[in-house]
C-alpha cells in the first residue's frame, strides 16, 4: 500500500489543482535553471583544465605545428571548425536595436528562450475541469509564484561576488546583460498577475486598505518606475541618478514584494535575495578594508593616497601606492571610492587597471648587453630609459572626463593636490593568452587600459617560457599624439625585454590632422599647446623616452583611422595555429571587428585547411 499525500484526499476541484501546480511549477522552473547552470558549468570548467594540461604539450610540440595552409581538408580538424562556426554565429552575428542596443546572438536566444521557458510554465495544463482553456484562476497566482522564484537569481546576477560567475565563468559585466533581461521579463510576468487580479478580484474585496494589498501595488508601482529610468537612453543620460534611484526602489520592491507574498505563504524565495545582496556587501567590505588598512588604523602602513594628473582637456591620469597583498590580472577593474570627490561618501567608480602585477617588469634593469644586434636607434633608445615606471609599483587609471564624478577628479586635477582613495576589487575575469600563436590587441582611446597590460603579460611569458605565442600585433587608435605619452615606459621596456622567439608589431593610429602627427613625431613628443597644470612636469628623462618608443623600428606612428578589416584579414590569413583577438573600445570598434571576424575570414573552411583557429575577446568602455 502505497502511502499518498494529504491532498490527494482534498475534493478534486480546480482550487485545488490551482493550488497545487502553482506551488509544484515554481520549483521544476528552478530545477530546469539549475541543469542549464550546471551544463555550463561543466564546459567551461572542462575547457580550463584542458588549457592548463595542454600548455605543456603544446610547448613540446610546438615543431610539429602547421606552418603553412594545406590545400586538402584536414578531417581531425573538424571539431574545431565546428567550434569557430559556433563562435562566429553566437557571439559575432549581431542584431541592433535602435542607435544603442546591439545584441549577440547567444544573447537573443538566451532572451527567447527564457521568454518561452517561464510562459510555458505560466499557462501549461490551465484547462479547468469543466474543459474551459486559459482559465484565468489556474494562471494568475503561479505566473506570479514563478516571477517571485526569479529574484534571488536576478539579485545574483546583479553583485561582484557571484556563484554563477564562479561555476560559468562568464564575469559579473557580462552577467549584466541577464540581470536586466530576467528583471524586465519578470516585470511583465508580474503585470500579468496585477492586471487579472485587478480586473477579476479586487471588485470583489470589501475595502482597499487590506496591508498586503497596498504593499503589493507599490511594489508594482516601485517596479515599474524602475523599468522605465533603467532604460539606455535614461542610464546614459544619468548615470548617477540612475543608480542611486535603482538601489532605493529595488528595496521597496523586495520589502513590499515579501509582505504582499506573505499573503500566500510564498515569500520564502524573496528574503534570500536579500541575504544574497548582503553577502556581497560583506564580502565587499571585507575587502575594502583589508586593502585599505591604513586608512582603518588596523595595521601601520603606507596611506593609499591618489595623485590625479590632467593628461589633456579630456582625460586624467590617476595614481595610487598599491598594497603589497594587492594582486591583479591584465583587464581587470576596480571600484575607486574617493570621498572628497563624490556627492556621497562611499561612492564607487568601476575603471580598468592600466598597469600590470609583474615582478619581472619591476625588478629587471637594462644593460648594454640587452641591445644585442639591435639597431644603433633602438640601442640609443634602450641606453637612454631608466627604470623608474608606475606601471610596475601602482595602480594606475587613464579616464575619459565625462559628467559627474569624471569631472570632479578634473577639477581635484586642475588643484595638484593627493586625495584620499579607497580601493574595492580587482573583479573581473582576464582572458588566458598563453596557448595562444598569435595574438592582436585593439585599442581605441582609455581602451588602452585594457590592452597595454594584456601586452605586456604576453611579453612576460613570453620570456619566462609560460606562453607559446610567437607573434603580438598592438594597435591603439588615439585622437592625439601626445597620448603616446601614456604608454611610453612601459612599452619601451616592453619591447626591450621581449625574447626573439617573439615578433612584436605596435601599429599607432592618431586621428588628428596629418600635421599634428608630424610635429609629434618631430618634437618627440613635446607637448605645446598644452600644459596641464597639475599633470606630469615633462623633464628630459620623458622627453627622451618618448624619443625612445618611435626610435623602435617595431613601432609606426600613422594618421587616420586603421582600416582594421583589411588588417584582421591579412593577420587572418597569414597566421597558422591559435589566434586571439582582443578589442576594447567604443561599441562601434567592437562591431566592425565582429564583422571582420565573421565568415569568410573566420571559417570552418579556413580551419579546415589548417588556418588559425579565431577566439575573440571584447570589452566596450562606458557606464551603461
Amino acid at each position: 500500500m502505497t502511502r499518498r499525500g494529504v491532498r490527494d484526499f482534498l475534493p478534486l476541484n480546480d482550487g485545488t489543482l490551482a493550488d497545487q501546480r502553482a506551488q509544484l511549477y515554481p520549483t521544476q522552473v528552478w530545477y530546469g535553471i539549475g541543469l542549464f547552470i550546471f551544463i555550463i558549468g561543466v564546459f567551461n570548467w572542462s575547457s580550463v583544465l584542458y588549457s592548463k594540461f595542454s600548455r605543456s604539450r603544446r610547448g613540446r610540440d610546438m615543431e610539429s605545428f602547421a606552418t603553412s595552409r594545406s590545400s586538402s581538408v584536414s578531417i581531425r580538424r573538424l571539431p574545431l571548425a565546428l567550434l569557430n562556426a559556433y563562435r562566429v554565429i553566437a557571439f559575432r552575428w549581431t542584431l541592433h536595436v535602435g542607435e544603442t542596443l546591439c545584441l549577440n546572438t547567444a544573447e537573443i536566444t538566451l532572451t527567447v528562450a527564457y521568454i518561452v521557458y517561464m510562459y510555458v510554465w505560466a499557462f501549461i495544463n490551465t484547462t479547468n475541469l469543466e474543459g474551459g482553456k486559459l482559465d484565468w484562476t489556474y494562471w494568475s497566482t503561479r505566473i506570479a509564484m514563478l516571477a517571485t522564484t526569479q529574484f534571488p537569481l536576478i539579485a545574483a546576477l546583479s553583485t561582484k561576488n557571484n556563484l554563477v560567475s564562479l561555476i560559468t565563468g562568464v564575469s559579473f559585466e557580462r552577467l549584466s546583460y541577464l540581470h536586466r533581461m530576467m528583471a524586465r521579463v519578470v516585470f511583465i510576468m508580474l503585470w500579468v498577475h496585477a492586471g487579472t487580479e485587478i480586473v477579476y478580484t479586487v471588485p470583489t474585496y470589501p475595502n482597499l486598505n487590506m496591508v498586503w494589498l497596498i504593499c503589493g501595488i507599490t511594489a508594482i508601482t516601485a517596479f515599474s518606475t524602475l523599468i522605465i529610468i533603467s532604460l539606455r537612453p535614461i542610464r546614459r543620460v544619468a548615470y548617477e541618478f540612475f543608480f542611486y534611484a535603482h538601489c532605493t526602489l529595488v528595496s521597496v520592491i523586495l520589502i513590499c514584494a515579501y509582505f504582499h507574498a506573505g499573503e500566500y505563504q510564498f515569500n520564502t524565495f524573496i528574503w534570500p535575495a536579500f541575504v544574497i545582496w548582503g553577502f556581497d556587501r560583506v564580502i565587499r567590505t571585507i575587502r575594502l578594508i583589508i586593502f585599505n588598512h591604513s586608512y582603518f588604523g588596523f595595521f601601520s602602513g603606507a596611506t593609499m593616497d591618489a595623485t590625479i594628473e590632467l593628461q589633456s582637456e579630456e582625460y586624467v591620469r590617476l595614481r595610487l601606492c598599491r598594497p603589497p597583498h594587492f594582486h591583479w590580472s591584465p583587464g581587470q577593474m576596480v571600484y575607486l571610492i574617493i570621498p572628497s570627490v563624490s556627492r556621497l561618501p562611499f561612492e564607487a567608480h568601476p575603471f580598468t587597471i592600466a598597469s600590470l602585477d609583474s615582478v619581472m617588469f619591476h625588478s629587471s634593469r637594462t644593460t648594454e648587453k640587452s641591445t644585442g644586434g639591435r639597431g644603433t636607434k633602438e640601442a640609443l633608445a634602450q641606453k637612454s630609459f631608466t627604470v623608474s615606471s608606475p606601471f610596475w609599483k601602482e595602480l594606475v587609471f587613464f579616464i575619459n572626463v565625462r559628467k559627474g564624478f569624471t569631472l570632479q577628479l578634473k577639477k581635484a586635477a586642475t588643484e595638484g593636490a593627493k586625495v584620499k582613495a579607497f580601493v574595492d576589487g580587482p573583479y573581473g575575469i582576464s582572458p588566458d593568452l598563453r596557448t595562444f600563436d598569435t595574438s592582436v590587441l585593439i585599442a581605441g582611446g582609455t581602451g588602452i587600459s585594457y590592452i597595454l597590460p594584456t601586452f605586456l603579460r604576453i611579453v612576460e611569458n613570453v620570456k619566462e617560457g609560460k606562453s607559446s605565442c610567437q607573434k603580438v600585433v598592438f594597435i591603439w587608435v588615439i585622437r592625439d599624439s601626445n597620448f603616446i605619452n601614456w604608454i611610453n615606459e612601459p612599452v619601451c621596456k616592453a619591447l626591450q625585454l621581449a625574447p626573439p622567439s617573439l615578433a612584436v608589431a605596435i601599429r599607432i593610429h592618431v586621428t588628428c590632422s596629418d600635421a599634428a602627427v608630424e610635429r609629434g613625431m618631430v618634437n618627440g613628443g613635446r607637448r605645446e599647446a598644452f600644459e596641464p597644470p597639475g599633470g606630469i612636469s615633462p623633464s628630459a628623462s620623458a622627453e627622451n623616452t618618448k624619443g625612445s618608443v618611435l626610435a623602435f623600428e617595431s613601432i609606426k606612428v600613422e594618421s587616420g583611422r586603421p582600416d582594421l578589416t583589411k588588417m584582421l584579414g591579412e593577420e587572418v590569413l597569414s597566421a597558422t595555429g591559435r589566434l586571439s583577438v582582443s578589442v576594447c573600445g567604443s561599441p562601434g570598434m567592437a562591431q566592425t571587428v565582429r564583422q571582420a571576424l565573421r565568415f569568410p575570414v573566420s571559417s570552418p573552411s579556413s580551419v579546415l585547411h589548417d588556418g588559425p583557429s579565431v577566439s575573440l575577446f571584447v570589452e566596450t568602455y562606458g557606464y551603461a
